[in-house]
This record gives structure tokens, sequence and C-alpha cells, in this order.
């Protein structure tokens, strides 16, 4: 048996063993740890949606931020409005696939219920989801629904930022 036949598994396990020793160093932290872990607007309630697009934003809030079923817990209502509209082309053309934009418009106002006088507060955002319809009902249905949602979901993930910024300035 050769040298390096011998050394070869030997050296295989101080690679494993150094490898093991540098990641026990690492550590892991929730993202939201330290400063924004402690604010309060971070626990929130959240209101009934109204409609299916509401419902898709609350859960998103819910499970990035959390929720909290405390009656003080600050109440965070979303209002979501869509519309859709056909993309023009400048030339003509045969083919039968037309394009169509969805664009939502979330907005979140959280209103302390702890008896303080501080204003609500309030974000705005919109979103939009791209999507192509033939003249096959079911399809184009579908379509539409997917991109409204994925806009709504978008939409959602904007306000979770605008909230975590605003949370981290003051």
């Amino acid at each position: 048996m050769s040298w390096s036949r011998r050394t070869r598994p030997i050296a295989f396990a101080a690679i494993l063993l150094a490898t093991g020793a540098a990641l026990s160093g690492c550590s892991f932290s929730p993202v939201y740890s330290g400063t924004l872990a402690s604010q309060p607007l971070l626990n929130l309630a959240y209101a009934k949606p109204n409609s299916r697009l509401e419902q898709i934003v609350y859960q998103e809030l819910a499970l990035r931020l959390g929720s909290s079923e405390a009656e003080t817990a600050p109440l965070a209502t979303v209002t979501v409005s869509s519309s859709a509209g056909g993309l023009g082309f400048l030339t003509a053309t045969a083919n039968p696939s037309k394009p169509y934009r969805v664009t939502v418009t979330a907005n979140l106002t959280i209103a302390r219920r702890d008896g303080s006088d501080v204003e609500p507060i309030s974000f705005t955002r919109r979103a939009t989801a791209e999507y192509t319809a033939n003249s096959q009902v079911l399809a184009d249905t579908t379509a539409a629904t997917e991109a409204t949602e994925r806009a709504a979901k978008a939409a959602a993930e904007s306000l979770r930022l605008a909230v975590l910024a605003a949370l981290s300035r003051g």
C-alpha cells in the first residue's frame, strides 16, 4: 500500500473535523431579533377579510410577521382593490394570445388598541402581474385569477417590508 493511499482517509477525516469546527462557530438567529423583535406593533391582530384578495394579504402578513389574539394588540386592517387591462401593441399581430396586466392596490392601516392617543399608521402598495388570454374561457379565467392572487401576494410582501422599515426608523 502506497503512502498516498494511507494518508487519504486521514486527510479526509481532518477536513471533516476542520469543517465541523468552523461551522460550530456559526449561529442562527431570527431575522427580526433585537430591535424589531421588541416592537409591540409586530404583534398584530388582523381584521376579518371581506374578499379573497384581502384573505391572501392577511395570510401573508400573518405568516411573515406573526399574529396575536390579545385584545390590546394593534389591529391591522387591509383593503384591497384590483383592476385589469390589456396591454396594447404598437403593431398589428395575428397572434391569438393577448397579454393582460392586473394591478392590485393594498392599503394597510395599523391602529393601536391599548388606549393610547397614537394616530394609526397607514401604508399603500401596488403590485402588478401579467397573464395571457386566448379566448378559452376557463383558461382565461384561471389565468386572470392566478395573476390577481400573485399580485396580491406581491403587494402583501411590499406592505410587510414597509412595516418593517417604518418600525426600524422609529
